[in-house]
């Protein structure tokens, strides 16, 4: 079954009086149980694709569908809901809130869309801790971690609400070589434990390696298809 079908996609911007084509016309398919990569150099399309499968934007044209919901066509109040719901993200300057420690780092999206009871929160929280190797730090603040730690953190969130599907946006940019390897087996650990997928946008060549389906993009194209 496939969890993410795009029918040529296209996505156009007004930069003053002038139209900017992001995308021109994209079409693919991503199973369930992913790990896969948008590929290509600055202004190639990989983050605006990655914000349309976000449902954070919609597409000018054409047909996208993720876990069976065409979300081409989701309000903005239905796009917000079915994110809560399905998605997960995590990104390369981590985005925790600083005044927040580890633990209400991950426990912050459930309070926000899930009417879970205290000791359900708990008890789902602690096992994401415990999942990403944090339980000692679970009380610091974000201030008081190291960036490997951070984006462990990060991605804890992503995956306390039960997503099917994790978006990551250059999630190793602000990594060193080794961390950036640890925190990316890391996510394929999660993957296999918890069956989620994840998809990142990146031009990493960490992330292309480990990816095992890569989709590359160039000028708003697909200049070359999934490569398992």
């Amino acid at each position: 079954m496939s969890l993410i079908e795009a029918i040529n996609i296209t996505k156009s911007y007004r930069m003053g009086e002038q139209e900017v084509q992001a995308l021109k016309g994209i079409s693919f398919e991503i199973g369930e149980g992913a790990f896969a990569a948008f590929v290509g150099p600055s202004g190639s399309g990989k983050s605006t694709l990655l914000n349309l499968i976000g449902c954070l934007d919609h597409p000018s044209s054409g047909t996208l569908r993720v876990h069976g919901t065409d979300i081409s066509t989701l309000s903005r109040s239905a796009a917000a809901t079915f994110r809560g719901e399905h998605l997960g993200f995590v990104f390369q300057d981590f985005n925790l809130v600083p005044v927040l420690s580890a633990y209400e780092n991950i426990e912050y999206p459930l309070l926000m869309v899930r009417g879970w009871t205290e000791a359900k929160r708990r008890e789902r929280v602690n096992t994401m801790i415990a999942a990403v190797g944090m339980t000692e730090q679970a009380h610091k603040r974000p201030d008081q971690l190291s960036g490997g730690q951070k984006q462990r953190v990060a991605v804890a969130r992503a995956l306390v609400g039960e997503p099917k599907l994790v978006l990551a946006d250059e999630p190793t940019a602000n990594l060193d070589h080794d961390t950036a390897y640890k925190v990316l087996n890391l996510m394929k650990t999660m993957r296999d434990n918890f069956g989620t997928s994840f998809i990142f946008s990146t031009h990493d060549p960490k992330i292309m390696h480990e990816a095992e389906q890569t989709f590359t993009l160039e000028d708003g194209r697909l200049s070359q298809g999934a490569v398992a």
